[in-house]
């Protein structure tokens, strides 16, 4: 098991990512716009984020609610975000798409990949919505740059996805299972005992780290107490 978590907090913008470092966050991930579960920021915004802090920022690629790449039209929209974000100093991402049958959308996943050539990424929570995670898993294993899937384990959240969390978890180092479980969605302090028992070792937040809700910012000292349940 790792000695230190690793813990990445939702921001949307500076005072969030301030607030989420002065917390103990490992690592931001930025997205605007969470009443559709978080799309893709602006660049002025990354900018002043990123200057703001000095921890690890992802940078979502998604356009619209759901997990669809949209038209033609969305998916050139989406690569000429991506181009600009990579131009303003961008280095890793967050992105997954799925077709209307549950499978990954490899083409437009790997066009993004092409545009973000040699940075990190995390497949996002689309891995709760396919058809079959395993079959998803494989598919991906050798897709430069991910080495991270955000997972609740369940579309539902991690109250019904521990199960599949703890199999998966099981699993790592087997092909498709290489990368990093970060665990997130609808995950609570008393998650953290299982899943840390289970090797588990990166985890997410997004509502956690706002108990006065999304209108109102990152508090550093629910960050903080996040960074003491999972070790200093």
């Amino acid at each position: 098991m790792s000695s230190r978590a690793v813990l990445e907090v939702i921001a949307l913008d500076a005072q969030d990512a301030v607030a989420a470092e002065a917390g103990g966050a490992d690592r931001l991930e930025l997205v605007t716009d969470m009443a559709a579960d978080g799309l893709t920021p602006s660049r002025e915004t990354f900018a002043a984020v990123r200057a703001a802090v000095d921890i690890p920022l992802r940078v979502m690629l998604r356009l619209s609610d759901g997990f669809s790449a949209g038209s033609a039209e969305d998916v050139e929209t989406l690569v000429l975000a991506a181009r600009a974000l990579r131009a303003e100093g961008a280095d890793e991402f967050v992105l997954g798409f799925l077709d209307a049958q549950g499978h990954p959308d490899l083409v437009m996943v790997e066009r993004l990949v092409a545009e973000i050539e040699g940075c990190r990424w995390t497949f996002h929570r689309a891995i709760d919505r396919a058809a079959d995670r395993d079959a998803l898993r494989k598919q991906l294993a050798d897709v430069p740059g991910l080495d991270t899937y955000l997972t609740a384990g369940s579309a539902a959240g991690v109250d019904e996805g521990v199960p599949v969390l703890l199999a998966e978890a099981a699993r790592r180092g087997e092909p498709g299972y290489e990368a990093q479980l970060l665990v997130g969605g609808g995950l609570r302090l008393d998650h953290l005992p299982a899943l840390r028992a289970a090797g588990i070792d990166a985890f997410h937040i997004g509502g956690a780290a706002r108990p006065r809700g999304w209108t109102a910012p990152v508090d550093a000292e629910a960050v903080r107490a996040w960074r003491e349940a999972l070790g200093a």
